[in-house]
């Protein structure tokens, strides 16, 4: 079980260290805009699996920690969201600081709830209902 979520979470590294570089330098922003879509798109990324795997035996116990433990643990990045919380509200940008806070966490639980129905929904699916 460790080796499985010890590669999921090299993978989802290296996926949010990708992704979220991608995305800041292409918003050209000091903003920290890659790191709010990962922590959201992972957000729905671990909702949407969990969805899916909580209703379905398709998914065994190593694959469900292997994709959420691992995957969406190293590829989520909460406690880079707080560093840079920490550094707006230290450079005494606070509004700056308070959107970022208010987008994060209301925008990825509401990407975990749309990930729990899309995986509900998949299964649904799969069973012909």
């Amino acid at each position: 079980m460790i080796w499985y979520i010890a590669l999921g979470s090299a993978l989802g590294g290296v996926g949010r260290y990708l992704l979220g570089g991608l995305i800041q330098d292409w918003s050209g922003s000091s903003f920290p805009v890659g790191t709010l879509i990962v922590n959201i798109s992972g957000s729905f990324l671990l909702g949407l699996i969990s969805g899916y795997a909580l209703e379905s035996a398709a998914i065994s116990a190593e694959v469900r920690a292997f994709l959420t433990i691992g995957i969406c643990g190293g590829y989520t990045t909460f406690s880079t969201f707080s560093l840079e919380t920490v550094h707006l509200l230290r450079d005494g940008d606070y509004a700056r600081a308070a959107s970022y806070l208010l987008l994060s966490v209301l925008i990825s639980l509401a990407a975990v709830f749309a990930g729990l129905a899309a995986g509900h929904h998949i299964v649904l699916l799969r069973r012909g209902g």
